[in-house]
């Protein structure tokens, strides 16, 4: 069309100049068309004012960049542009060129202008004719403002600043802040408006793991800190000597540092360190458990303490019991094959697990026997049904368990080192060194101290007017002025002073003068009576009739040998 443009006369050329308007607007329209393409719907164009040269002309630059498809859509429009502005060689035609000539159907212009007649719209133009017309496209329209209005030898355009550029829209200056620290990017500005909230996470000790390079890697401490957190633990070892596949909770702050770690030991106690102002604070955490009673039974076959384990209570649970039980029962003598035995327990069950285990009642039924003792929870002490207590207000001996006497009370004994006659006005327990001692009853020390013959020793003055001596010691457990109550650990047997080996020499004193401590009357036991015998036997009664039942509390297990009989 280029072509032909140039070799019509000039008359003709103005006739077609619409046609080169409309193709430049056409061209145009394509543009936003294949711009609309790949933009999301409905979004408005932006107008982009380009400020430009005090001499610059109208007209379209050129592109002398690799072109694409808007590249020679703008170039299409300026040919028609030139087409109307200088001749078109016919040289420059090309034998088999395909030309399309496109007419408008009529033109015209106001009479009173420069354009010749033949331009002019007919008087018998209707608006009816004009509505008729097509309209073209507000987006071609808007890219054909932006193509007439970049000139040529904008894209060269230095950089320099236009005295009266200016833009459409003022933006405050508080939106303009917002991009001081770079562009803003919209998921990041959102988590940066959430308050932080520190979750806990769980770490499993890998095998070879220690604390001090674990706290490094995953705590954010330095071995400073490390080290001052050991300090304030109250078991250091918690930290230190733990085993492959232990796991401890923790929770870092923002910065990755630590603020809190949670370890247990077990299913009930462990321990809570939090980063305070001045450091770490350590608080110890002991979960409640659920009192749970339990009802186990057996039979006796062999030794006690195994026939109780098989009936599967555990080894301080049997402890417990056997220690009650030794009151009233020789285990060696009164115990036969075939006895029966009953033992209501009560524990404290945390996530499966049984803590502090308490043996609430017990009932033995054997050959040469038959004892039933439950626990008064005023005193903790047990008693049998009828009130009558199993400790005595003073024991005999001084000691839990069986030890051989290795010298009696004897007022004309030989003296071992000596060979003269030397009373002894005290009795000697062999036994090794550092077996413990206990109050024989409720008291207070009255003296701790040393002696080159007695070597380390305690005296007790009891509530009954009793005293007693403990020579030999290896070590004292109490103080001058201490309470003391019966059963309590006063001191671990020794050999010091002038002594032939380890053994303690025990003495009980009335009225200030010795006595023979296996003979001489002691204070009858402490039994119940009047109130206190009612309390205790209502607080009894379910715990007798469990022993009975086999139903106690909200959890009752019962095991028994095969062959026993429910009891």
């Amino acid at each position: 069309m280029l072509r032909i443009l140039h070799s019509l006369p000039r008359t003709h050329k103005l006739l077609l100049l619409p046609v080169a308007t409309m193709v430049t607007v056409l061209g145009a329209q394509k543009i936003v068309t294949t711009y609309q393409d790949v933009q999301r719907d409905h979004r408005t164009l932006d107008t982009v004012i380009v400020p430009l040269e005090v001499d610059a002309t109208p007209g379209l630059p050129s592109l002398n960049f690799q072109r694409g498809p808007v590249g020679d859509a703008i170039e299409m429009a300026s040919q028609a542009l030139d087409a109307t502005r200088s001749h078109i060689p016919m040289a420059r035609l090309i034998e088999g060129d395909a030309l399309d000539l496109d007419l408008i159907n009529s033109a015209s212009a106001s009479a009173d202008g420069d354009l010749p007649l033949a331009l002019t719209r007919p008087a018998d133009s209707s608006a009816e004719q004009a509505a008729t017309r097509p309209l073209l496209d507000q987006g071609a329209v808007h890219m054909a403002v932006v193509v007439g209005t970049i000139g040529s030898g904008m894209l060269d355009h230095d950089g320099t600043l236009v005295a009266d550029a200016t833009s459409y829209e003022v933006v405050p200056d508080a939106e303009l802040s917002l991009f001081d620290d770079g562009p803003v990017i919209l998921e990041k500005e959102i988590a940066a408006t959430e308050p932080f909230v520190p979750e806990w996470e769980t770490y499993t000790v890998q095998q070879g793991d220690t604390f001090a390079v674990m706290a490094q890697n995953h705590l954010g401490l330095g071995y400073s800190e490390v080290l001052r957190l050991l300090d304030e633990m109250p078991s250091p070892r918690a930290l230190t000597h733990w085993r492959s596949g232990n796991t401890f909770e923790y929770q870092l702050d923002e910065e990755g540092k630590l603020l809190a770690l949670r370890m247990m030991r077990n299913a009930r106690d462990g321990f809570l360190v939090e980063r305070g102002d001045e450091g770490f604070e350590v608080a110890t955490i002991e979960r409640a458990g659920e009192a749970t009673q339990r009802l186990f039974a057996g039979t006796v076959s062999g030794s006690f303490a195994r026939s109780a384990q098989a009936t599967g209570l555990s080894s301080v649970e049997v402890s417990e019991l056997t220690r009650v039980l030794s009151k009233k029962v020789d285990f060696r003598r009164d115990t036969r094959r075939g006895d029966r035995f009953q033992v209501l327990v009560e524990s404290d069950i945390i996530d499966g697990s049984s803590f502090d285990p308490r043996v609430l009642a017990v009932h033995y039924e054997g050959e040469r026997l038959d004892l039933t003792l439950v626990r008064n929870g005023a005193d903790n002490n047990f008693y049998t049904p009828d009130g009558q207590s199993l400790d005595p207000a003073f024991s005999r001996y001084p000691f839990e368990g069986s030890y051989r006497m290795s010298s009696g009370f004897n007022p004309r004994r030989k003296h071992p080192v000596t060979g003269r006659i030397s009373p002894h006005k005290g009795t000697d327990f062999a036994m090794p060194i550092g077996t413990p001692i206990v109050a024989p009853a409720d008291g207070r020390v009255e003296k701790v101290a040393n002696h080159p013959a007695a070597g380390r020793y305690v005296v007790i003055r009891h509530d009954n007017g009793y005293q007693t001596r403990y020579l030999h010691l290896s070590r004292p457990l109490v103080s001058r002025g201490d309470r003391v109550t019966m059963g309590e650990r006063i001191a671990l047997s020794g050999n010091t002073g002038r002594s032939t080996g380890p053994h303690l020499h025990y003495e009980v004193l009335v009225n200030n003068s010795q006595v023979n401590a296996m003979t001489v009357d002691l204070p009858e036991n402490k039994s119940l009576s009047g109130e206190k015998l009612m309390a205790f036997q209502r607080q009894a009664e379910p715990l007798l009739a469990a022993l009975e039942s086999g139903q106690a509390g909200p959890v009752v297990a019962s095991r028994r040998d095969e062959g026993d009989d429910e009891g």
